[in-house]
């Protein structure tokens, strides 16, 4: 019995959700783990994900890739944030592919002889050598060439035309290099779906495979792969004119029956739902009720039947199927990404996992 709030995660639908980018690519995945897989667990993800074969898993930090090792994890692992010079010999010791963009970096990693990566920029401007600077570096590059070079889009889900042109100035700028790498990447989950097959090496999933897909007319959905679940804990009768939570934003119009449910922004459930949002309770749809807290959300459960210690669904599928409350849709409804969403529903919320693929 979980008393308070918990994360199930499916990680056979994870599996199927990779698998089914890797078979639209028809190339091998780097599968992106970063930010403990999107808040899912790292060393979880990884473990299931290894029966696709990856070429490599993304991370972010040094520490990161070091759990990974811990956890047991032999594949490489690439970290995709800049290292600082310091972190270098951390990253070597932990046999981590660093991601570099300049000739400081390229020369401060040669010292350890092992692989990295080039960070292309093409737009961007976060991380990486501008792509009309390929020049800069040709001395660089032929001393000590890059296993692989890839670069990012800002705008993988917009029909825009900057894709194209991102994918142009990563041509000409892999056109210059000395030494053609052997991995080339560019592509993340939402340009993987837009694509048929990719030019590339590799492609590097990541939301896509946590259950977030382009939108309602992206060519492939993903499955659903997490539930927030939490238990009603407290229930009582307000009558009309009463108020509920901070700033009395909400007030009964009739006799309503109010639950509460241990859960709040400070697991990650956004504020900005608060009396918009809604909640799952015995197969029905039923409303946040005032402002969500920080560590608790109060619901209308008037005429649901519902009793302390039941099951109320906040995201993903009710107990018996009937209902579902979309990440996306949330994300949506709260002003935010469906990433920060992800990745803050915090370590204290209890991970379940089922489903390991077969």
């Amino acid at each position: 019995m979980l008393s308070r709030a918990w994360l199930e995660v499916d990680l056979g639908a994870l599996t199927r959700n990779a698998a089914a980018l890797g078979k639209r690519a028809g190339v091998p995945l780097i599968p992106m783990i970063k930010a403990d897989a999107y808040g899912l667990g790292a060393v979880q993800v990884a473990n299931a994900l290894e029966i696709l074969a990856p070429l490599a898993y993304g991370i972010a930090t040094v520490a990161e890739g070091e759990e990974l090792r811990s956890a047991g994890i032999e594949r490489p692992i690439v970290v995709f944030t800049p290292l600082l010079e310091e972190d270098m010999r951390t990253a070597h010791e932990a046999r981590l592919t660093p991601t570099l963009g300049c000739a400081e970096e390229i020369h401060s990693w040669k010292l350890y002889g092992s692989p990295y990566h080039l960070s292309v920029d093409t737009g961007m401007a976060r991380a990486g050598l501008p792509w009309r600077e390929m020049q800069s570096i040709a001395a660089s590059l032929e001393s000590t060439p890059p296993a692989g070079a890839f670069t990012h889009f800002h705008s993988a889900a917009l029909d825009d035309g900057s894709m194209d042109e991102q994918t142009k100035r990563f041509c000409d700028a892999i056109d210059r290099l000395p030494v053609r790498p052997k991995i080339l990447h560019t592509d993340s989950s939402a340009a993987i779906v837009r694509h048929d097959l990719s030019p590339w090496n590799a492609v590097r999933p990541g939301i896509f495979m946590y259950g977030v897909g382009s939108g309602a007319t992206a060519s492939i959905q993903p499955e659903s792969v997490l539930t927030l679940n939490a238990r009603i804990v407290e229930l009582r009768w307000i009558e009309p004119g009463d108020t509920v939570s901070y700033d009395a934003t909400f007030t009964a119009r009739s006799r309503s029956l109010i639950a509460t449910v241990p859960v709040g922004y400070a697991d990650g459930y956004p504020r900005a739902a608060s009396n918009a949002g809604r909640a799952i309770v015995r197969g029905k749809l039923i409303p946040i009720a005032g402002r969500v807290t920080m560590d608790m959300i109060m619901l209308d459960v008037t005429n649901t039947g519902a009793e302390t210690g039941d099951v109320v669904t906040l995201i993903g599928d009710g107990t018996t199927h009937d209902a579902r409350i979309d990440m996306a849709s949330l994300a949506t409804l709260a002003d935010v990404s469906p990433y920060e969403i992800l990745t803050g529903l915090r370590g204290r919320i209890e991970r379940v996992y089922k489903g390991q693929s077969t």
